[in-house]
Formats: structure tokens, C-alpha cells, sequence
């Protein structure tokens, strides 16, 4: 039978936005917490292309839009206020298709009152949402039409590749940009005590936390030790987007959970990690 908590394991998080909330539920499923915040969403608006999204979609020459974070799509609403008032913005998304990409965005722009034409399935990938879109050919074409996204921090050219595929013609919306936090210490002294076999479980919940724990553990020299330290520790992932980019840096993956959600990523990761943990270091946690 698996253990039901952490049982005391040291549980490494990057999480920045929601730090509290994932501590708090590290300690409620018994595991000592510690939480490295690694990135910032910088907005970037109103850029050129926020103002080159407000005119077409005005003038209606999108045909479908594309929203792929919640986040996002509230910073957008945001950056283009000044030319395109919250009123306007929701008259001209309801003249078009709208596609949310998971229960992030679809919540955002419920509260706005948009029109949801299509809400992608878990687990929320480039994949999913693809597929949701051939299934729904008929009421959503692509061919020959303008597809506006609404970016997240960094382009998706798997996703931009499948749309052309089908005939789309892509309008990116650069929204906002990732960006290492201000207070870099947490962040740096997580780097060195996972090199030194300090923590049991790391747990990444999206791709630009990786990107900057790999960014620092670079500029301090400890790329390789890192790689090491990780795959002696038991590394839980949100989902196949982040687990693809750790694999891109070297890095195992013990868990995904069954729900792409911080409240099961670490349930699961709290019942799986003994076994999984023990298998990793059968002879005790030196590196």
C-alpha cells in the first residue's frame, strides 16, 4: 500500500504566484515545505501586437481567437482597454469563435462575458487542443481563415505548425513575458541544496520554472550537478508540457498526476513519493 502523506520529506516548489497555497498544501499532506518562487509575469502590453489585435478583431477579420491562460487573457483585456473598452472587447469576441484552452481562461472570460465556442480537455496541451479543433471542424473552419492566439510568455510552434497544417493563417498576440523573481536567494539556495541531496521531491507545475532553475544553476556553475541532484530526487510534473521540458534538460519524471491540478500533483506526489524515492536511492540519499 502507498504511504497517504510525505511523511516528512523534504518537498521542494517552485511555484510563485501561488507559494502560499502550495506550502499550505505540502504541510497538510505532511511534508516539509520548502518553496523556491522562480518566475514573474511581466506584462508587456499595449504592445504592437495588443493594438494590432484590438483593430483586426474590431474590424472583424479574425475568425477565430484563440485564448491559451487565464492570465493572459485578463492582461490583454487589460493592455488593450484604452482602444478597445471591456464593453467593445466582448461585442467583437462574440462575432467570432472563441477557444479556451482549459479551465483557466474559460473562468476569465466568463467573468467578462464571452462566448465560449470551445473549451479544450484536460490535460490542456497544443496536442488536446488540435485534436478539439479537428473534432469540431465544422463548426470551427480553419482553412483560409485568421486565427489570432493569445500567447504565454513564450511562442508554441507545435501549435503554430498545426494550424498552418490546416490551413490557418496564425496572428501570435505577445501578451506578457516570463521573468526570473526579484529575490533570486530562494531560488539560487534551492539550486544548491538539491546538488547536495537536500531534498526528496521537486515539484514543477509549468516550463519557465525550469528554464530559470536551469538559467541560475548556469551562472553558478552547477548545470551537471543539478542534473544529478534531480534525477536522485523524486521529480513530480503538472503535466506533459513541463515534463517535456525537463526531459529536454536531462531530467526524469517519477509523476504526473491524473489531473493537471496543484491540489493532485501533490496528493499524488504525497502517496507516491516513499516508493518512489526509495527506488531512486536504494543505498541512502548521497549523491
Amino acid at each position: 500500500m502507498p504511504a497517504q502523506n510525505f511523511s516528512g520529506l523534504r518537498v521542494l516548489s517552485f511555484e510563485s504566484r501561488r507559494a502560499k497555497e502550495m506550502a499550505q498544501l505540502i504541510a497538510n499532506n505532511g511534508g516539509h515545505a520548502v518553496v523556491a518562487p522562480s518566475t514573474r509575469e511581466v506584462p508587456e502590453g499595449p504592445n504592437e501586437d495588443e493594438l494590432k489585435f484590438a483593430a483586426g478583431l474590431r474590424e472583424g477579420r479574425f475568425s477565430v481567437v484563440i485564448f491559451l491562460t487565464g492570465v493572459g487573457a485578463r492582461h490583454l483585456a487589460q493592455a488593450i482597454e484604452s482602444v478597445c473598452p471591456r464593453e467593445e472587447l466582448v461585442t467583437a469576441l462574440s462575432r467570432t469563435k472563441v477557444v479556451a484552452r482549459g479551465p483557466k481562461p474559460v473562468a476569465v472570460l466568463r467573468e467578462f462575458g464571452v462566448p465560449i465556442t470551445l473549451a479544450v480537455p484536460e490535460p490542456n496541451t497544443w496536442r488536446e487542443l488540435l485534436q478539439a479543433l479537428d473534432d469540431n471542424s465544422s463548426q470551427i473552419p480553419l482553412r483560409g481563415q485568421q486565427v489570432a492566439v493569445q500567447e504565454y510568455g513564450v511562442p508554441n510552434p507545435h501549435l503554430y505548425a498545426g494550424l498552418k497544417e490546416r490551413g490557418a493563417e496564425v496572428f501570435p498576440v505577445h501578451v506578457y513575458k516570463w521573468e526570473p523573481p526579484e529575490d533570486t536567494g530562494p531560488l539560487r539556495s534551492a539550486i544548491t541544496a538539491l546538488t547536495r541531496g537536500e531534498i526528496d521531491v521537486a515539484m514543477f507545475t509549468s516550463s519557465p520554472q525550469v528554464h530559470h532553475l536551469f538559467q541560475f544553476a548556469d551562472e553558478m556553475s552547477l548545470r551537471e550537478p543539478l542534473v544529478r541532484g534531480l534525477n536522485h530526487t523524486v521529480v513530480a510534473s503538472i503535466g506533459p508540457t513541463t515534463s517535456s521540458t525537463l526531459r529536454d534538460f536531462g531530467i526524469t519524471i517519477d509523476l504526473e498526476p491524473t489531473h493537471p491540478k496543484m491540489g493532485f500533483l501533490v496528493k499524488e506526489a504525497a502517496e507516491q513519493s516513499a516508493a518512489a524515492l526509495a527506488k531512486k536511492r536504494p543505498s541512502g540519499p548521497s549523491i
